[in-house]
């Protein structure tokens, strides 16, 4: 396969960010032939940067569900292919770990990890910096110490989190640090209610983002939320079904759980979900992840802050217009980000 140099100047200057330089191991991780000319660009860029670089690729899967299915891989069990993994100093993740087992294997030996799987004019257009990284861990040292979040809207929600348990998680777009996980790109943080301690309700509006659907919320959907989970889901429209009929189709309560919160800090995301020019591959959504003064309210799995909740049902499901407070202090009121240090 030919490289495109353009796609290795771009990965050259991804990998510099992350401090890759001589005396470092890069390590690629690919599912059959799925993106393999990234694996293909990292590894040109490794070279050029002076790094040792090798390519880990696993048999992909036979999916036998139609439904996105997070925390399970097809490195599950392959323990020769982790245990390589840990030599690096750094994974390239085009397979996608997020909410596995093997990535938490594999960070907590000190090996740190990039997500890199949405298409390339995406990675282009969010192409992270030093100032972007500033402002998210601006927001981290502050949402680290509050005891309440909450969230509010015009159209009705007003749901209360229950913060101190639960770390902080930043996502700017590159790692420099051992054992760090991010996703290019991206440019959001988020933490975690305390279980049972999350109440409220939230109003899905139309607009807002459904990522696992890639589609926008049609009709207003009211979730009811007590104790920790969704209790209720109603309103008139067809995005009560189809919400109702995804989350039941896992046949695992802790489907309905609330998930992490949080705000997204990135100028260059958009309010859609691109397709690539190049090979038509859709991005998993992280322009509405990262779309500067978001709301990112979840449902499901915790683990990648600690937690228990390892069911395969995630909805990320940002919102437009809404307010997040930290005790009482706005960091968000109706879609702008408020502290100064935080403002892009």
């Amino acid at each position: 396969m030919p490289v495109d140099i353009e796609m290795v100047a771009l990965f050259r200057a991804e990998l510099e960010l992350c401090k890759v330089g001589l005396g470092q191991t890069v390590a690629v991780l690919t599912e059959g032939e799925k993106r393999a000319d990234y694996a293909q660009a990292v590894l040109a860029a490794a070279s050029e940067l002076g790094d040792s670089a090798f390519q880990v690729n696993v048999a992909a899967r036979v999916w036998r569900e139609t439904k996105q299915m997070v925390g399970k891989t097809a490195l599950a069990g392959n323990q020769p292919a982790i245990d390589a993994l840990k030599q690096a100093d750094i994974v390239i993740d085009h397979m996608g770990l997020l909410f596995s087992a093997e990535q938490e294997e594999i960070t907590a030996t000190g090996t740190r990890m990039l997500l890199v799987v949405e298409p390339i004019e995406v990675l282009r257009q969010m192409f992270p910096d030093e100032d972007l990284r500033r402002r998210v861990e601006f927001g981290a040292g502050i949402l680290g110490s509050p005891k309440e979040l909450r969230v509010t809207s015009p159209t009705g929600t007003d749901v209360v989190y229950g913060l101190g348990k639960y770390p902080v998680m930043t996502e700017y777009g590159y790692t420099d640090e051992p054992g760090r996980w991010d996703h290019w790109p991206s440019g959001f943080l988020l933490t975690q209610g305390n279980d049972v301690e999350v109440e409220g309700t939230v109003m899905l509006m139309p607009g807002d983002i459904v990522n696992a659907f890639r589609r926008y919320i049609q009709s207003p959907v009211k979730l009811t939320i007590k104790d920790g989970y969704v209790k209720d889901i109603s309103g008139d429209g067809m995005d009560v079904t189809l919400l109702r009929t995804y989350m039941d189709s896992f046949e695992d309560p802790r489907a309905y759980a609330i998930s992490h919160i949080g705000w997204g800090m990135n100028k260059n995301a958009k309010w859609y979900h691109m397709a690539s020019t190049r090979t038509l591959d859709r991005e998993i959504g992280v322009n509405g992840l990262a779309f500067y003064g978001n709301v990112l309210f979840s449902l499901g799995p915790n683990t990648e802050l600690g937690g228990t909740n390892d069911t395969a049902c995630h909805l990320d499901m940002p919102l437009r217009n809404s307010s997040l407070f930290l005790d009482g202090r706005p960091m968000v009121m109706e879609g702008q980000v408020m502290p100064k240090e935080m403002q892009a």
